[in-house]
């Protein structure tokens, strides 16, 4: 009977012990079980979490290369390009947890939807400063090209300018100078003696230029005895840093076809020897002779 007892109380045990061992087997099981779906779980999140740091590293990288090209739009990508870094600083500091991670992701994606409208209006803007320069370039070469050739032009206008300035010059020839002696009916005889001497003519011939502008000219005489003495009015002209001391001034009608003229110089008690009669143009020596008295 004691022994029927015993069995029974040593089966209870057994059978105590076998329930309390199965569940702790279904325990560990299920402990074992949990670790491993969190070490998948923390696996799969720091993968994602490298992802996205990635994704916003390569992010920056283009943001950087646009900024460095200079355009109009370096400020806004600055900004964006900042907001990058400051994501990355907060993505590098956080533990890792899906819920956190979830919205690093959101926030990346929604900065790579600004910055691949960004860059396509930044692609835009290049082109057209691409267009503009080359315009500018072109223009660039057509100024150039026509501030040669207005150059060049000016050049032959100018050229052109002292051509005709030099055409348009009158020619002042067959100067002579002789001296006449007045009679009292008002005959004028010619003479070579100083001491009979009332009168020194001075004549001269314009030439015909069809260039030349007409109208009065005026010439400048001068008359030097053999004493080197200015004969006549001896007024002075002043011609810029020159100074012209002449006997008279001769204005002459020009109508662009041949001119003779013809003045008088009256005076007395002439010297003997030679007398040089000097034509001026302003302060210009177009012609000149001499002549002798005895």
């Amino acid at each position: 009977m004691e022994n029927q007892k015993s069995s029974s109380s040593l089966k209870a045990v057994i059978a105590v012990l076998a329930v309390l061992l199965v569940g702790s087997l279904v325990y560990i099981f299920k402990m074992t079980s949990d670790t491993d779906v969190v070490k998948t779980e923390l696996k799969t999140t720091l993968t994602e979490k490298e992802s996205v740091m990635k994704d916003l590293q390569e992010l920056k990288s283009t943001y950087d290369a646009a900024i460095s090209e200079n355009t109009s739009m370096s400020d806004e990508l600055t900004q964006e390009r900042d907001k990058v870094v400051n994501l990355m600083n907060d993505l590098s500091k956080s533990k890792g947890d899906v819920a956190s991670l979830a919205k690093y992701k959101t926030q990346s994606v929604a900065l790579q939807s600004k910055m691949k409208v960004l860059m396509a209006e930044n692609e835009g803007l290049k082109k057209q400063n691409t267009t503009l320069t080359t315009q500018r370039d072109s223009a660039v070469v057509v100024i150039g090209e026509a501030k040669k050739s207005n150059e060049a032009l000016a050049g032959q206008n100018e050229e052109l300018s002292k051509v005709v300035e030099k055409a348009a010059k009158l020619t002042v020839l067959n100067t002579r100078g002789s001296a006449y002696k007045l009679k009292s009916s008002g005959k004028e005889v010619a003479t070579d003696k100083a001491s009979r001497a009332d009168v020194l003519k001075i004549s001269f011939t314009i030439a015909e230029n069809q260039v030349a502008q007409s109208g009065t000219k005026s010439y400048y005489v001068q008359v030097i005895d053999s004493k080197n003495n200015v004969l006549g009015d001896k007024k002075t002209e002043t011609f810029g840093d020159n100074t012209l001391t002449y006997s008279f001034m001769s204005n002459v009608n020009y109508e662009n076809k041949t001119v003779d003229v013809t003045e008088n110089l009256r005076g007395k008690d002439f010297p003997k020897g030679t007398y040089f009669v000097n034509i001026f143009d302003k302060d210009q020596l177009v012609s000149k002779t001499s002549f002798s008295l005895k």
